[in-house]
Formats: structure tokens, sequence, C-alpha cells
């Protein structure tokens, strides 16, 4: 049996400085009309991605994008067509988006959605744009845990919004006391934090989620019980493998040389960009990298960076 064709469609993620996203209404005659979607449309035989991306939001919303960023790649199955949706981040354009085409836009925080229906495939991009460029991994082994839990007040005062609770050699009685004092000093700010581990560790923590180590990953065909996860992943197969498992994120590394692992193979970052793109769901890099990277990060498709010494200095 053929298999049926995919449309190549072009999504747009304008986002504000607010973390506002613009949505848009699917007009009158249109297939799910009346339901709310990413600006975009079907890329014209010939065309670029970044070409078709240009076209339509220019069409639709009578804007010139400066900035714009791959991001991620899902494909969706609706009932009149399969779709790959190419999503980007538009962080800049000139002009003020305004309906060319008679839809209806309404700015909306990607947590806090106010317009309903919402077209099916959206609920998950709207969940990843919930996370926050910078990710914070736990330094607290080679800090010692009161030095690491002043740093970790200092960050979270400083923006850091989600944090993963690493140090998995601290003895199994220390490591519960650290993340719950992690997760009570995280939540005062409104900042997540994700236990590498257990689902059991994480909820005595009060921990938001689980994150997984490529092995832990492997070892597992569906995703365990927790409302975020994250894995760490190094090359395509362990990237396919983490969406597979439902994964909301992942980690990817090493982009670049490390001082902890001198010597060691780096993707670089064309190598990050191609497997950024390819990636249904959103991708840290990780591996020599620092919080002025982000906007570096995101021209090659990151979501953001994630930081061990980094996020604590």
């Amino acid at each position: 049996m053929t298999p049926p064709p995919i449309t190549e469609v072009v999504a747009a993620v304008l986002t504000r400085p607010d973390g506002r996203v613009l949505l848009a209404q699917r007009p009158p005659g249109k297939v799910y009309a009346g339901y709310w979607e990413f600006p975009g449309g079907k890329v014209e035989p010939g065309e670029s991605l970044g070409e078709s991306l240009a076209r339509e939001l220019h069409e639709e919303l009578g804007i010139v994008v400066s900035r714009a960023c791959r991001w991620i790649t899902r494909v969706f199955e609706y009932p009149h067509a399969t779709v790959r949706l190419n999503f980007f981040r538009v962080f800049e354009w000139q002009g003020e988006p305004h309906p060319r085409e008679g839809q209806v836009f309404s700015w909306q925080l990607p947590d806090a959605v106010e317009v309903t229906p919402l077209l099916p495939a959206n609920f998950p991009i709207l969940k990843a744009l919930s996370l926050p460029p910078l990710l914070g991994i736990s330094h607290a082994e080679s800090l010692g845990v009161d030095t690491f839990l002043a740093r970790l007040d200092v960050a979270l005062h400083n923006g850091l919004r989600l944090i993963q609770l690493r140090d998995k050699t601290l003895p199994q009685d220390t490591r519960l006391q650290l993340a719950q004092a992690t997760v009570r000093r995280a939540h005062l700010h409104g900042a997540r934090v994700l236990v590498n581990g257990s689902p059991e560790l994480a909820r005595a923590a009060g921990a938001d989620g689980v994150h997984l180590d490529s092995a832990a990953a492997a070892a597992l065909t569906a995703r365990p019980d927790c409302v975020w996860l994250g894995v760490s992943c190094h090359d395509a197969a362990e990237l396919a493998h983490a969406a597979a498992i439902g994964a909301d994120f992942a980690l990817l590394s090493p982009v670049l040389p490390t001082l902890t692992h001198p010597g060691a193979a780096t993707l670089g970052w064309d190598r990050f960009a191609e497997l950024a793109a390819a990636s249904p769901i959103p991708v840290y890099g990780l591996g020599g990298l620092e919080r002025h990277d982000v906007a570096l990060a995101q021209s090659h498709g990151a979501h953001g960076v994630a930081l061990l010494r980094g996020a604590w200095t």
C-alpha cells in the first residue's frame, strides 16, 4: 500500500519579548474553520523553507521577517491530509502583524492559552514553548551542597527557570534532601525541576518531572509517569528514541569541546543544526557553551542552551 503523500508546511512561532506567541484563527471556508493555529502555509514547488516562511508571513500578516530560526519538525496525520510541519521561531520582524486574509489573531502565553479550539497538532508545541531558553544542570557534587544551594538562590533570582538535578553519586538520602531543597527554592520563583533518575525519586522530592540519560531512556519503550520528561542524547537514533517514548525535550551533546572531556569527538554546529531541525521535540545544546550563546544556539535550531558550571557562576 502506497503511503499517503506528505504536504510540506511552514509554521511560524512569532515570539514577543514578553513571551507571548501569535495564534491565528482559520477563516470560514477552510478545513477546520474556526480552529486556532500558528500562522504559515504550504511550501510551493521550488521554494526553500525559508523562502516559503517569508512569503507566507508577508501575505498573511504583512510583515517582513528579520530573524527566524529553524526549530522542530513534526509530522501530523489529519483525516484529510498528512502534513510535515516545519516550525520556525521568529524573533524579529518589520511591521506590525495585521490580518490580510480575513483571519483573527491573538497573542497568547504558551502555558496559559485562552483561545479555543486549538488544532490538535499544536498542543505539544505550546507545551514546548513554555520551556525557557536556559537550563541549569546541578553541580552540588563538586561545589558542595550548601554552596550549590546558595548559588541556586542567585541563579533563580537572576531568572533561571529550568533545572536538572543531576549529582548521581551523592548518597540517596543526601540526594533526596538536596532535591527537596532545590524544588522548594525553585517553586518560589515559578521554576521547574527535573530529577535525573526514577519517577519515584522525583515524586518524593515534589519535582516537576524526570530527566533520563541515554542508557536509561534506551531501556524504555514508553513514557514514564511524569508531567515533564527530558532525555540526554548524542546522535540521531537517540533523539528519535527520545521522541518515540514521549520526551518533552532533549539535551544534545557535546556541541563543542569541553573541559571535562578534552579531545572527545564533538558534533559541531553544522551537525547539531541538522539533528535539531529534524527533531520533533525541542533540543537544548550542551557542551562548551555559555549563557551568552543562546542566540547562537537558536540560530542553529536549538531551543536554548544547557549549562553545568556556567549556570552557577
